[in-house]
């Protein structure tokens, strides 16, 4: 086991196997439907969560751990003596962060690090499996949190949506919201950026959408020569994403990863979203 151990929340999309196999703690967030309370990755999977989501006239809505989990996250990475390093989505869109900075500052006798990754989802992802790769490849602390502030210079997330409705709702639209009241015929691509998420392009069609998002891919991976790292979401939308992976692949160091897109992002993005994170290799 290294010596450093990864906690993340649940919007890290991080396979439970994964979890397992590599020693990564995840502190779930929780979706609420009216007053039932339901434990993300524990209580409620992608997929029952969109066929529930479409069937359902209330919109969910979610809530953030509490400190005292990940405190219990927290003295378990760091039972046997290792360092933590615990990423969460960015504060502009939850107080999930405040409630690990909480945490950390009440174990004061441990080495605990808590990064506000200023994403959610797929650029979350990206960033945890980046972390896990050093950790396990012998870096310390220090090398693991210099690769993290590396990969978060260099990433970019960048999605589209069904409809802009539920991030309205959600009050997640951020600088988006001025893409409301748009021609129903435009498509919204939008990035998140510094935290927030921000209008990027508007095109006349899906197809326009996956081209502009690969395109984006394509233009920073020939800008560099080198080539990307990319993961590509999806909320239920899974030949939709296979598409996309399709077209950034040429520009990929590896193939690009899929990975759905949980309850907890999804609840704000809807069913329908799709989009990657990437980064050029390091």
């Amino acid at each position: 086991m290294p010596s450093v151990r990864i906690v993340c929340d649940s919007t890290a999309e991080m396979d439970p196997r994964y979890g397992d196999e590599h020693g990564v703690i995840c502190v779930p967030l929780r979706v609420l439907f009216g007053d039932e309370v339901l434990v993300d990755g524990v209580d409620v999977d992608a997929g029952s969560f969109y066929a529930r989501m479409r069937a359902s006239s209330r919109n969910p809505t979610t809530s953030q751990p509490t400190p005292a989990e990940f405190e219990a996250a927290f003295a378990e990475a760091a039972r046997d003596g290792s360092s933590v390093i615990c990423t969460t989505l960015s504060s502009e869109m939850s107080g999930t962060y405040n409630a690990a900075v909480t945490a950390r500052d009440a174990l004061p006798d441990l080495d605990i690090h808590v990064v506000d990754t200023r994403t959610v989802s797929m650029g979350h992802h990206a960033l945890v499996r980046a972390a896990v790769e050093r950790a396990e490849a012998g870096g310390d602390v220090h090398d693991v949190l210099g690769l993290m502030e590396e990969v978060m210079r260099r990433q970019r997330s960048i999605f589209t949506v069904a409809t802009l409705e539920y991030l309205r709702r959600g009050g997640r639209i951020g600088g988006a919201r001025a893409l409301l009241g748009s021609v129903l015929n435009i498509k919204p691509v939008l990035q998140v950026l510094d935290g927030r998420i921000e209008p990027f392009d508007r095109v006349r069609t899906y197809q326009r959408a996956l081209e502009r998002i690969a395109g984006t891919v394509a233009a920073a991976v020939g800008e560099t020569g080198r080539g990307a790292v990319v993961a590509v979401g999806h909320a239920d939308c899974p030949e939709d994403a296979r598409l996309l992976a399709e077209k950034v692949a040429p520009h990929c160091d590896g193939d690009p990863e899929i990975t759905p897109i949980g309850p907890i992002v999804g609840c704000h993005a809807g069913p329908g979203t799709l989009g990657l994170a990437f980064h050029i290799s390091l």
